[in-house]
């Protein structure tokens, strides 16, 4: 990433919570046809894992994982699910919440979850924003997104996630000294988010150095997406960004 950075054009707050409604920060829910075993996890597992966003969250959340949780983390967008699968395994006494509105990757975590017999995980098949709502204040511990859709057309940026508005409903859910994570390999994306977290006042960027955005951070679990990446030569960064 370049020390200079281009930019933004500043958001427009009530265009982006109109956006938010309108769940345009996620594109395609389906792929390809699921198999049959997909097919057949995403009816009868799903129902059993799945966030009900009707209740109350305040009511949801004391109960929601048994035997209970220490912490609570939140991944967007989870893919394939090899990250937030890895980090559930990776640490049991923390509860996860994955948000995928797309299909193909919810069958994908609902494999590893039935193979590895992970219990930590809860799921919600919709709009991040929609979940950021309806969390209570300081409930997150953490919150992940890795590699998002870019939307590179300068006319799709209000489709991006990182906007002021989720900044500030992500803001709102962290405890203090919680986290935002974020990686991408797309330069621009990633200035995007490092010009808008730097305005944020609720936020701090934790890199003391260049290796503390150009590196992965301790454990991480490399998605099938970023080792794409890297065969095809592209760099990612890794972004870390605390509650004040």
């Amino acid at each position: 990433m370049s020390a200079s950075i281009t930019m933004p054009v500043d958001d427009d707050p009530t265009d982006t919570e109109a956006q938010h409604r309108q769940g345009s920060f996620f594109g395609r829910r389906k792929g390809h046809k699921l198999r049959a075993h997909q097919a057949d996890l995403v009816e009868h597992l799903l129902p059993h894992l799945a966030l009900d966003l009707s209740c109350p969250a305040e009511a949801t959340l004391p109960g929601l994982f048994d035997p209970s949780i220490d912490t609570l983390r939140l991944e967007i967008g989870f893919g394939g699910g090899e990250h937030l699968a890895a980090e559930a395994k990776a640490f049991p006494t923390t509860g996860f919440i994955g948000c995928e509105p797309y299909v193909n990757g919810m069958a994908k975590i609902l494999a590893a979850i039935e193979a590895d017999n992970i219990g930590n995980i809860k799921l919600f098949a919709g709009d991040a924003a929609e979940l950021l709502a309806w969390l209570p204040p300081q409930s997150l511990q953490r919150i992940d997104l890795i590699h998002p859709d870019p939307w590179p057309k300068r006319r799709h940026w209000k489709r991006r996630f990182v906007q002021d508005a989720t900044i500030a409903a992500m803001a709102r859910v962290l405890k203090p000294d919680g986290e935002f994570r974020f990686v991408s390999d797309i330069a621009d994306y990633c200035a995007w988010t490092l010009w808008h977290l730097l305005r944020a006042p609720e936020f701090a960027w934790t890199a003391e150095r260049a290796d503390d955005w150009r590196l992965p951070w301790a454990g991480y679990t490399m998605t099938r997406y970023g080792r794409k990446a890297t065969r095809e030569g592209r760099v990612a960064n890794y972004l870390i960004f605390r509650r004040r």
